[in-house]
């Protein structure tokens, strides 16, 4: 009904034009119409006039009025009403949203389905977690957010390829495979202060212990033949919190262990480490989102990037176009060129390429592919991180337009009003896996995406396990569940539903519930084309929970199977409508939607 109103509204002001009444060099502005909050005010409002006013150079009042004047006529719209300084208010019919009930039956899991995306190519790239440990409550939101944002294209019509960016190269994995070594090295007899830098999980020693089952000693070193001469430590957690402990550097530390421990297994043996910390976290990174509901079409390796000489030739392609400087033996990217408040390293003294670089290949390799546009979802500490991805883009002649990235900020999880703490490196986190467990990977996946994903987002415990109407995810699927316990009842007594007899008595659904439950109802197609464009996943959690409202409400102030069988049936019609609704929509957030609770 949105989009017809809209229609309308284009209408008239071209007419206006054709009239005479405005300047036919006019620009038009965007005609929205929107939802009334209060529906004494009508169903729906436009402020085209007052948006048109400063062009037109005429009172928006006197505006909206000659719009009134030539609306062309439709029978869903009983009345309009010009009030305030120009708005344009829309009463509709008490019939106006029943075709929605046949729409909902008839394409059943495709109902909101649109082709409006038109096949054209996006990649949704998200999580892309290290693969240093498992995934986290904090990876979580962005598993959640990405692959609903990602489901919610495709249903308008995107072709969605979905994408995970593995890390497996750089020197937090280095970090990671010397501390599996160092954890075998133990494992074999050796004796050390473990590096305060280092990966000091559960996860490690077990990844070191399957090392030491395959390998028995041989890939045992000395433990005086490998911290000789290492840069002095700095405190672990325990020791600073005891005052105690070395006074070195931890960074230093770990770079000097990495380095001794390339040294000491070779390439050959060192690779054999590092990729066995590798395939086995990716591995339970995989089987964690599987169970998460996520899938993804591609599993793209970083380090492919520089086997392939990607990233050697984004840096020439710099270079050549005169964008990277050589200064203090490493060489820069003139990001400040591109308003970035300083210019950025590509290459190390040491001849290393940076994050930056990969990053920047990787993106150039998108855009290769011929993705129409790519959405980037990264956690909100990277905000700094897009003007300096974009800023090479540019440079390198592309448009930069075709990225665009969503920043998602971590969840914080809280168990009996306690904020809980998270530390990939010290191992003191709660995982994915042990959410799912305590919660369920409904209310997990619900709860990650009722709000903006730019939003900080306090995740209570206790609320999501309870079953309770404060719970939203118990909320929405209880609405759904509570339907099919009519239908049941409905057999059990030997009813039986008419849809043909539903469909034509839906002017019988007149009281305020019904028509208010039509109403929201009437929403749904919208709401997702919304959510899909914007990228808000929360507009359709929000929907759903306010459906489910309605719905409870009708169900509480109302009997469905009543012995007047047009009545019974035009219920039961909309009730099926809803329920369907309610399904796609929980399916479209990767949430379940029950028969029975």
């Amino acid at each position: 009904m949105k989009r017809a109103l809209e229609d309308l509204l284009k209408t008239a002001l071209t007419q206006l034009q054709t009239d005479g009444w405005l300047a036919a060099d006019i620009t038009l502005p965007a005609v929205v119409v929107e939802r009334t909050r209060d529906r004494s005010h009508g169903d729906f409002a436009c402020t085209v006039a007052l948006a048109l006013a400063k062009a037109a150079k005429r009172k928006p009042r006197e505006i909206a009025v000659a719009l009134q004047e030539r609306l062309p006529i439709d029978a869903r719209v009983v009345r309009t009403e010009v009030a305030g300084a120009g708005f344009l208010n829309f009463f509709l019919a008490a019939n106006a949203y029943q075709s929605i009930i046949n729409q909902a039956l008839t394409l059943a899991e495709n109902f909101g389905r649109s082709d409006l995306g038109a096949g054209r190519l996006v990649q949704v790239e998200f999580v892309s977690a290290n693969p240093t440990g498992p995934l986290h409550v904090g990876h979580g939101r962005g598993a959640a957010y990405g692959s609903v944002v990602a489901a919610l294209l495709a249903a308008v019509g995107f072709r969605v390829h979905r994408e995970y960016y593995v890390n497996d190269a750089g020197r937090q994995m280095d970090i990671l495979a010397t501390s599996i070594w160092l954890r075998y090295l133990e494992l074999c007899g050796e004796s050390f202060r473990f590096p305060a830098n280092g990966y000091q999980g559960n996860y490690v020693w077990d990844i070191a212990a399957t090392l030491h089952r395959i390998h028995g000693d041989g890939l045992r070193i000395a433990a005086d033949e490998v911290f000789a001469a290492i840069p002095e430590d700095a405190p672990n957690a325990e020791e600073q919190a005891a005052g105690i402990g070395p006074a070195g550097d931890k960074e230093a530390h770990i770079d000097g262990l990495i380095e001794r421990a390339k040294q000491c297994l070779g390439e050959m043996r060192y690779r054999t480490v590092f990729d066995g910390g590798l395939t086995s976290i990716i591995a339970d990174i995989r089987d964690d989102l599987a169970h998460f509901g996520v899938e993804y079409d591609e599993w793209y390796s970083e380090r492919s990037l520089t086997e392939r000489g990607k990233v050697t030739e984004a840096i020439e392609r710099l270079k050549a176009a005169g964008y990277l400087y050589h200064k203090d033996g490493a060489w820069w990217f003139r990001s400040s060129d591109f308003g970035d408040e300083k210019d950025r390293v590509m290459v190390r003294e040491n001849g290393q390429s940076t994050y930056f670089a990969s990053d920047i290949a990787y993106h150039l390799e998108k855009l290769a592919r011929g993705f129409d546009w790519v959405v980037d979802i990264w956690g909100a500490d990277h905000h700094g991180y897009v003007p300096r991805i974009k800023a090479a883009l540019t440079a390198l002649g592309e448009d930069a337009n075709r990225l665009r990235v969503m920043l998602v900020q971590f969840a914080i999880l809280y168990r009996n009003g306690a904020r809980m703490q998270m530390s990939t490196r010290s191992g003191e986190f709660v995982t994915l896996r042990e959410l799912r467990k305590e919660v369920g990977k409904d209310a997990a996946r619900f709860f990650y995406v009722m709000r903006s994903s730019e939003q900080h987002m306090d995740f209570d415990l206790d609320l999501a396990k309870s079953q309770s109407n404060d719970n939203p995810v118990y909320y929405c699927q209880y609405a759904h569940a509570r339907v099919c316990s009519v239908f049941r009842t409905m057999a059990e007594k030997g009813l039986t539903w008419d849809r043909e007899n539903a469909l034509n008595h839906l002017d019988r659904l007149t009281e305020d519930h019904e028509q208010v439950l039509l109403a929201t109802l009437a929403r749904y197609p919208a709401t997702i084309e919304a959510a899909a464009l914007s990228y808000a996943p929360q507009l359709l959690a929000t929907y759903l929970r306010e459906l489910a409202n309605d719905f409870h409400t009708l169900y509480n102030a109302h009997t469905f199977l009543v012995d007047d069988a047009p009545l019974r049936d035009a219920r039961l019609a909309l009730i099926a409508a809803v329920r369907q609704a309610l399904g796609n929509g929980l399916s479209l957030l990767g949430v379940s939607a029950p028969d029975k609770m």
